[in-house]
């Protein structure tokens, strides 16, 4: 597979949701996904910790973008979407970034399972997340 990070980046720009969040595509190869995110005042909780949803969406795009490589690399594939993710948090951030890394545990015609670690930048494990996905057909 020919890796064009640029290309992968500009096909996920169009995902808004991520953009708002400051989300960027950090590096791509088959077996690894690594996406990261900077941590501002607006990612905090009332308690002024990283909000649980800020590091969940971190972990679900990652998973997102390792799930659709080839889509996004212009291959007529189907669209893999998110069937069940459950994410366990570990600790609380004590950095400035969140870095998370996505790595394919089994991938099926239509049902895949990716593991998603998130960090700090200072290397403590924030959150572990399973992400199960299903590909719906390419469309004719």
């Amino acid at each position: 597979m020919n890796i064009d990070i640029e290309r992968i980046r500009a096909f996920f720009m169009k995902d808004r949701f991520a953009a708002n969040a400051g989300i960027v595509i950090d590096s791509v190869t088959p077996e690894e996904v690594q996406c990261s995110m900077a941590i501002t005042k607006e990612l905090l909780n009332a308690g002024g910790i990283v909000h649980g949803g800020a590091i969940f969406t971190l972990a679900d795009f990652v998973f997102a973008v390792h799930c659709n490589l080839r889509l996004s690399l212009g291959e007529r594939v189907g669209f893999t979407v998110g069937q069940s993710n459950s994410i366990s948090y570990l600790a609380a951030s004590q950095g400035k970034r969140l870095m998370a890394r996505s790595t394919c545990l089994s991938k099926g015609r239509n049902v895949s399972v990716y593991r998603v670690e998130v960090r700090d930048d200072l290397g403590n494990f924030i959150a572990d997340m399973r992400g199960n996905g299903f590909t719906k057909a390419a469309n004719p």
